[in-house]
């Protein structure tokens, strides 16, 4: 890295001489003097650098540098010739990360020579010592505006290029009148560097150039391409940020972008033989933003991405690029069957690749035309199955984010099984836990039947419990709690999960989150197993010792083994007794407490006990009194002892701006008096207010079972499961005709049956939000938010964009014909309209702060005479 380093510094400086060398004679004189400043210790330096073969030896190099060169800087005798090769010397050392901040200064003073040469390499060195918060940004503001003025337009682009580094929010308003008049310099180079220092204002403070965002409109008419070029990057960014005022330049968009695929550019912005891609590349970004969700925006752009697809697919690496980009934006746009047909074809040379690095866009791209119409996935059916089993992690990945879009009812249990092998080999956290994620939501969207939800939240709970989010066991708890609403079903749903959960019990590692919900069910629903409650709190308890995890969910097992002693007649067993006496002493509060509550409890009356631990109560309304009519005595004993009456928030607000002029009140806690105390009254009590009236304040909802939204019927408990086809021809087929059976085909009919009557949600539903949605019946899409912002224009965004544009009459082509209203956007026809843009006013921007060195304001009137005569200094003492 340190010899590439060294030879890209050395190619750096020969390729700048050699740029020189040209017939111009100021040119020849800025080579030659470049070349007289390289000594025979420069090339040393980089040669030694060059063949250091470990990083004590450069670092040692360095260190030597670094006091020669502080020696030579802060001399009395600084030759000038040799400036310019400090200065190179000093960006080396600071390249290497060693400290050249005593250098800093003269790289400052260098932008100040008129020798062209030297001024370029200390606006360089300047850009790579500092930063836009540096402290002496400050000494360059003022030659950078006068050599935004120069007429040598190599110094002004020098000066453009350090704004664009080194810009901040607080000095744009001192450069930008300056750089807005070069949107007119004669000079193309000049022109594009000022759209991109207009480009660069915009990304650091785009209010202050609001006003100029018809200026990027004007430059894309530029008669040369490479302004045009730069116009596009910042209409890009406007685009994306707000595409409403952008919206008329869409006929103009589109009339670059045929004229691009039809070379009419010069050959010098062709790569590979394709005309200008990056262009290509730019404009299909902007056409994606601006055609989404516009039929009449869309329509316009189709016929022109047809083009482009055929233009580009032509087997190189920078035309997949471009084939991939129109993908992605024809899928973004409003759909056309014709254009998605076509763009499905060209993807299916990327998918059927052997190329690894091309499978992946493919991928990618055939996600975004599945999330429109999954139908065009079909045909890939046996190389997606082909890159599930591909050992490269990355695709695999890829294929299944494909399925995860492709997924329906008919297929759910092929992809998730699919999932579970990739999260059982994935070794990456925040893929795994992602895997996880989608695992769950698949499970909770499209599952065919309760048993299967339960059965997969179990493997997805064993296979990575470490990354499964709490909200997932919380929807799997609220499933089993709700039930479907028929008492058989539910008791059979239940039973078959506290058997399973039971089974789990004997592993040797159980993760935190299922060994809760194992808990949880156990010490609800233990009973219906068969087995005594005495054996089910052995049972738990025994696990809860033997778990790596048993510590961190001691007070779930104390709160089950409570539940399962209710049902048992109030007595815990022996190994409860002891898990429970042990908590006694815990250092956590939280399961001490619940260790002396549960001691406390069983002691009570058994109707009591049952009352405060019912079973299967979860689902149940609570009844809640927001009066609390229990705390009367104490409320009123407080009054009577001169307690200060409750006030809500808006009321001690309320207080505080009464008080605000007449001094503050006593009753508002924690204000200040600054007024005189009153007199001392007597005694005369505060009188109790009222109870509020004990009116209910009821936390119901409506039960539905796992899949519906609340207030729905509940569909069956059990749906018609998926049969693979018969008579398969290998497992490939096989795999391809389970993942792509529901592809394009309706889901199998179910046989209606009369919804059952909802039953009541529980808090806990509120709290988990048990709220997924069937792949049946979709809720109604919610209604636009409200645009804040539609009232507000964009610069000059209202103009009408031009609609045809020609390349010819720059680049020797026929002159093309314009209709009425319609200009050449790229031809010579276009001066007379960017020279005709109005200019922004010299002090517009100035900042009205006093210059430094200057007084902030002057004193009114002298001192008067009478202050000058002595004063007795024992006058006031003695009156």
């Amino acid at each position: 890295v340190t010899k590439h380093r060294a030879r890209v510094v050395c190619t750096t400086e020969r390729s700048g001489v050699e740029m020189g060398r040209t017939d111009d004679s100021p040119r020849q004189s800025i080579a030659l003097g470049a070349h007289k400043t390289k000594s025979k210790e420069f090339y040393d330096i980089v040669r030694h650098i060059g063949e250091c073969k470990n990083k004590s030896d450069e670092d040692s190099i360095m260190r030597r540098e670094v006091m020669m060169l502080r020696t030579v800087l802060t001399g009395p005798k600084l030759e000038k010739a040799k400036l310019k090769e400090y200065l190179i010397r000093l960006m080396y050392v600071e390249m290497l990360g060693h400290d050249a901040a005593f250098g800093y200064i003269h790289a400052v003073k260098a932008t100040n020579e008129s020798d062209v040469s030297l001024k370029r390499v200390g606006y360089l060195a300047t850009s790579a010592f500092l930063d836009e918060n540096h402290e002496l940004i400050i000494l360059i503001v003022n030659t950078v505006q006068q050599d935004l003025k120069s007429d040598n337009y190599l110094v002004v682009c020098a000066a453009l290029t350090t704004i664009c580094r080194l810009v901040n929010e607080e000095t744009i308003p001192a450069v930008l009148p300056q750089v807005t008049e070069l949107l007119n310099h004669p000079q193309m180079h000049v022109r594009k560097k000022a759209v991109m220092a207009l480009h660069k204002f915009h990304l650091k403070s785009p209010s202050s150039v609001s006003h100029l965002h018809g200026k990027f409109r004007q430059m894309l008419c530029d008669k040369d391409p490479s302004v045009m070029s730069a116009a596009l990057c910042a209409l890009h960014d406007l685009t994306i940020s707000d595409p409403g005022p952008q919206k008329n330049l869409v006929p103009s968009f589109v009339s670059i972008l045929k004229q691009v695929v039809e070379h009419r550019l010069p050959k010098s912005y062709d790569y590979h033989r394709v005309p200008a891609p990056f262009i290509q590349i730019r404009l299909l970004k902007i056409l994606a933003a601006l055609g989404a969700a516009d039929q009449k925006a869309a329509t316009e752009m189709y016929s022109v991405l047809s083009a482009v697809l055929k233009k580009g697919d032509n087997q190189s690496s920078i035309g997949n690029a471009i084939v991939y980009e129109c993908v992605r934006t024809a899928a973004s746009i409003y759909p056309s069957p014709v254009l998605l047909e076509h763009c499905a074809g060209v993807v299916s040379r990327f998918v059927k690749s052997s190329n690894n690095n091309l499978k992946y866009a493919g991928l990618d791209a055939l996600s975004c035309i599945v999330n429109i119409n999954p139908n065009y996935a079909t045909e890939h059916q046996m190389a997606v199955v082909d890159c599930l089993t591909d050992p490269d992690e990355s695709l695999r990945k890829k294929t299944l984010d494909l399925l995860y879009r492709m997924t329906k009812s008919n297929n759910v249990e092929v992809i998730v099984d699919k999932m579970m092998d990739f999260l059982r080999d994935a070794t990456d956290h925040h893929l795994r836990e992602e895997t996880a994620t989608r695992i769950g939501e698949l499970a909770e969207r499209y599952a065919p039947s309760t048993q299967w939800f339960i059965n997969t939240m179990n493997v997805l709970f064993e296979v990575g419990g470490d990354v499964v989010k709490q909200s997932t066991a919380h929807n799997l708890m609220a499933l089993i709690a709700e039930g479907s609403g028929e008492d058989a079903n539910d008791a059979t749903l239940r039973r078959s999960a506290v058997a399973a959960y039971l089974g789990l019990t004997s592993k040797p590692r159980i993760p935190r989150v299922l060994f809760e919900v194992i808990l949880w069910v156990v010490g609800e629903y233990g009973t219906l197993s068969g087995q005594s409650p005495q054996a089910l709190m052995d049972t738990l308890c025994t696990a809860v010792e033997a778990q790596p995890e048993g510590d961190a969910v001691q007070a779930q097992a104390m709160t089950a083994c409570a539940k399962l002693a209710v049902a048992g007649g109030g007595q815990l067993s022996e190994k409860a007794t002891k898990l429970v006496n042990r908590n006694l002493n815990s250092r956590s509060i939280d399961r001490q407490q619940r260790a002396y509550e549960i001691t406390a409890l069983l002691r009570e009356n058994p109707a009591l006990v049952a009352a405060a631990l019912p079973q299967d109560a979860s689902c149940e309304d609570l009844e809640v009194n927001p009066a609390l009519p229990a705390l009367d005595a104490y409320v009123n004993k407080a009054f009577a002892e001169g307690a200060s009456a409750y006030l809500q928030p808006s009321e001690r607000s309320t207080g505080l701006r009464e008080a605000g002029g007449g001094g503050l009140s006593h009753e508002v806690a924690g204000s200040l008096r600054f007024d005189a105390y009153d007199a001392p009254a007597p005694d005369r009590g505060i009188a109790a207010t009222p109870a509020a009236p004990s009116g209910g304040m009821r936390l119901s909802s409506t039960g539905g079972t796992w899949g519906e939204p609340a207030g729905r019927s509940a569909p069956p408990t059990t749906a018609p499961r998926f049969e693979p086809p018969q008579a398969p021809e290998d497992d490939r087929t096989q795999l391809a005709s389970a993942l792509f059976s529901g592809v394009g085909a309706p889901p199998p009919p179910q046989v209606p049956r009369a919804p059952p009557p909802p039953a009541p949600r529980s808090d806990m539903d509120l709290l988990m939000g048990l709220d997924a949605p069937t792949p049946t019946a979709a809720a109604p899409p919610p209604s636009p938010p409200t645009d804040l912002l539609a009232g507000l224009s964009v610069g000059e965004g209202s103009a009408p964009a031009p609609a045809n544009f020609s390349l010819d009459a720059l680049y020797g082509g026929a002159p093309a014909q314009t209709g009425a209203g319609g200009f050449d956007l790229l031809g010579g026809g276009s001066v007379g309209m960017v020279g005709g843009h109005a200019m922004m006013p010299q002090g517009a921007g100035a900042s009205a702060s006093p210059k430094p060195g200057q007084s902030g304001g002057a004193m009114n009137g002298g001192t008067p005479k009478s202050a000058n005569k002595k004063k007795d200094p024992f006058a006031d003492l003695l009156g």
